[in-house]
């Protein structure tokens, strides 16, 4: 997600170019009246090609438009998704009325955490390209250097993602109606370990330093022994609103490690994997401990009284959490008439102080006029800053979210599996619109500490993509 600040790039990757060539870019006649050579062909010579040649291009050599390889591109991405959507409805209508649902919600178990993550991968994606459109230096905030990725290596990230999770989980659904159950049960395994391997892969490809930054990243969040920075917390706020990622994570590694994947043995409730395990308000309560503890070690860092009392909010969703838990172990009339109650009143408490504590210090609405300014006017300009229906519509719907977020960190209204799949997609479009006025907000706070950068200091993103040779992958 980001950049490691400490990365060492290398200007003579062979993850970028061949040895001894270099790749170069022609922009004949770029913004000339008359001109008909079409602007962005890249002509892939190398520095000794073109001294040894008699002419400066081979029409040989042109590649094709970036319009036509991006149409081409979209063709083959519209086949592949009819086809996962044609085998996939085909395999499960093969089932029995009476097994369907069963094996519906066991496949959605497996690949729905990784659908989230790769949803939340796009939604970072906009974010930098908003960021990067706007006045706001994100770079500076998160302290990245040049060589972070851009939005657009977002989502490149992005398409491979949402390429191989469907496939796997078209090819789960394929071959488990077909009878082939132990090769079903090996696609997800087969995913989940091809996704850790990637994150920990050792070697400088599949942009080695963003890996690592954001693996150390992750690791202080979980052993919060240092200061806390400001992606650390930021990147803690967003694990928060993927609780129930983790949850099915951990469900389905459990099934995994035992062996139910593709069996009927995880049926029982009460199982060692079953919807009853204590396994799951403990994972779902992680990434609030995990906030908490930060806003301790800040208190302890600064001595600033406001990390205590959001220190406090976190701590409001544990009894949610765990209360709800409670149902599966305990009598109907304790439930009824005493642990719902209390689940009740924390869900209450819960969502009202998040929602205050969004509204008065992440945002910090006396900024709200300054948010969504862009350098150029453009028509996300137009229909976003200083129109007052953005911060209405902010303010309204994250009151609404924070509130239905309750039902997925509440284990016994997790029965409905789409239902809890949809909330959980609503939580993530909130945090989503969250992270535009939180990283505005810590933008104006560095601006008034007198931190300033000339806007002509900070060079456009396009720019430096098109003039860095120097470009860690």
């Amino acid at each position: 997600m980001f950049e490691n600040p400490t990365a060492i790039g290398s200007s003579h990757s062979p993850h970028l170019r061949k040895p001894g060539a270099k790749s170069v870019s022609s922009d004949l006649g770029g913004g000339e009246p008359g001109n008909s050579v079409q602007e962005g062909y890249v002509f892939p010579f190398g520095v000794g090609e073109m001294k040894g040649s008699n002419s400066p291009m081979h029409t040989t050599a042109i590649m094709p438009s970036p319009t036509f390889l991006w149409r081409f591109k979209v063709i083959w991405f519209l086949i592949w998704a009819f086809t996962c959507c044609k085998v996939g409805w085909d395999s499960v209508m093969r089932m029995s009325a009476d097994l369907r649902d069963l094996f519906l919600y066991e496949a959605f178990l497996y690949y729905n955490p990784l659908l989230l993550v790769t949803m939340m991968v796009w939604l970072w994606g906009v974010c930098l390209w908003v960021f990067s459109q706007s006045t706001i230096n994100y770079a500076k905030i998160f302290d990245l250097d040049q060589n972070h990725l851009t939005h657009r290596e977002i989502w490149k990230c992005s398409i491979w993602m949402t390429v191989i999770v469907p496939t796997s989980m078209t090819a789960y659904l394929y071959l488990y109606s077909h009878g082939e159950v132990a090769l079903a049960a090996s696609q997800p395994v087969f995913l989940y370990v091809a996704v850790a391997l990637v994150l920990i892969f050792p070697f400088d490809i599949f942009y080695f330093s963003s890996r690592y930054f954001l693996l150390r990243t992750l690791w202080r969040i979980a052993f919060p022994l240092q200061p806390i920075s400001f992606p650390d917390f930021f990147l803690a706020d967003i694990l928060t609103s993927m609780a129930k990622v983790f949850s099915d994570l951990e469900r389905s590694v459990c099934r995994m490690v035992h062996r139910q994947v593709a069996t009927i043995a995880w049926f029982e409730a009460d199982s060692v994997c079953g919807s009853h395990s204590v396994a799951i308000p403990l994972v779902l309560v992680i990434p609030y401990i995990w906030r908490l503890l930060q806003c301790l070690r800040q208190y302890k860092d600064t001595k600033e009284k406001p990390t205590l009392f959001n220190a406090l909010k976190y701590s409001t969703a544990i009894p949610v959490i765990f209360l709800s838990a409670l149902k599966y172990h305990v009598s109907p009339d304790s439930w009824t008439y005493v642990y719902r109650r209390l689940w009740l009143f924390s869900s209450l408490v819960n969502s009202l102080y998040s929602f205050y504590w969004d509204i008065t210090r992440d945002w910090d609405l006396s900024v709200f006029t300054r948010i969504f300014k862009f350098n150029k006017p453009s028509l996300c300009s137009y229909l976003l800053y200083g129109r007052q229906w953005v911060y209405f519509w902010a303010i309204g719907s994250n009151l609404v979210l924070r509130c239905t977020w309750t039902y997925k960190l509440s284990a016994h209204l997790r029965h409905n599996y789409l239902t809890v799949f949809m909330i959980t997609t609503l939580e993530m479009l909130r945090r989503f619109q969250w992270i535009f006025f939180r990283v505005e907000n810590e933008w104006n706070k560095m601006t008034k500490s007198g931190f300033q950068i000339p806007m002509a200091d900070i060079p456009r993103e396009e720019e430096r993509l098109l003039g860095s040779t120097n470009h860690n992958v």
